[in-house]
């Protein structure tokens, strides 16, 4: 979907005429209309703030072109378990369970690695295939990246 159908999809959802979602980002109406047309694209602030206004990702603002994971677990994410920053807004590198209230919930590899074990193995992945699988993976994502 491209970024014109998102607004203006969001915004019908969420109830707003076009007026009142320009006040909500500081814009005029006429800006609002011509995203919604397809003249112009919002830039980088006001899809933050648009970002907010909505409740939903700036990926998802422009028609999700990323296929975003967590940096830390690897995990999928869509806007329902992104991570927010202590202000409100996404935090569009973490999931909401490894990034809470603007802290890291796992202060380590180790204990992030045994968690994912105990919590993910099964028949068909047992306890030493599924850790030796994160530990070959987790290694690679931008958190733990930042450590070496």
């Amino acid at each position: 979907m491209e970024t014109k159908d998102v607004i203006l999809t969001l915004r019908t959802q969420k109830g707003l005429s076009q007026e009142e979602l320009a006040e909500q980002v500081y814009v005029t109406r006429q800006a609002v209309s011509r995203w919604e047309n397809g003249e112009t694209v919002p830039n980088t602030e006001t899809l933050k703030l648009l970002s907010r206004a909505l409740d939903v990702s700036i990926n998802t603002l422009l028609g999700a072109p990323r296929k975003l994971i967590c940096q830390c677990c690897g995990m999928p994410l869509e806007d329902a378990i992104l991570s927010r920053e202590p202000d409100g807004s996404f935090n569009e590198d973490y999931c909401q369970w490894c990034y809470a209230d603007g802290k890291f919930v796992y202060t380590s590899l180790e204990q992030l690695t045994d968690f994912l074990v105990a919590h993910m193995s099964n028949e068909n992945w047992p306890p030493e295939q599924t850790r030796a699988y994160f530990e070959a993976q987790l290694p690679t994502l931008g958190h733990w990246k930042k450590g070496e």
